[in-house]
């Protein structure tokens, strides 16, 4: 057994009696104050360097917090220069948002939420981009897709991904 349980199970065979009342207590249950002076302990200053330490950690979360808001702004700056250089013409023609275009690959190119990085993150619509291919098999995939818009036979979820790459379905 655990010495530290085995010295708290005698704390409760150890029996007091009150000097006020004469009860008996169970040494365990007893919730002991001390009007004096106490002297310090070494878990007193333990207790004191945890504290600091707990509040150069909360400012250092909070530097960190406001670090990476400014890194963020700066890489989507960034980001939109690249996006503007590298993007198809087509998709500059059409005045899109870099950020509501994301990438799918297959069989859709390219799925737009126009709206998502509004300030107001309302997606207003929903659009599908794709180049033309002769490939009859992603045609006939990208038809499937098609038809099955049409007919509203899907079911839409969100999921957000977090800082920590942790998901969170909506």
């Amino acid at each position: 057994m655990n010495p530290l349980l085995n010295t708290f199970q005698n704390f409760k065979q150890i029996l007091c009696v009150c000097p006020c009342c004469g009860e008996l207590h169970r040494l365990s249950d007893l919730h002991l104050k001390y009007r004096g002076a106490v002297k310090k302990t070494w878990l007193d200053d333990y207790a004191g360097k945890e504290g600091v330490l707990q509040k150069r950690e909360d400012s250092f979360l909070e530097k960190e917090k406001k670090l990476r808001e400014i890194a963020r702004g700066k890489g989507r700056k960034a980001a939109a220069v690249v996006f503007n250089q590298s993007i198809a013409p087509e998709f500059q023609k059409m005045g899109l948002n870099p950020y509501d275009i994301k990438p799918v690959m297959h069989p859709i190119d390219f799925m737009v939420f126009k709206g998502m990085n509004s300030p107001d993150n309302v997606v207003n619509d929903v659009m599908f981009l794709s180049q033309k291919t002769k490939n009859k098999d992603l045609n006939a995939l990208r038809m499937t897709v098609k038809d099955t818009i049409k007919r509203k036979d899907y079911e839409w979820k969100v999921a957000r991904v977090d800082d920590t790459g942790g998901i969170e379905f909506e």
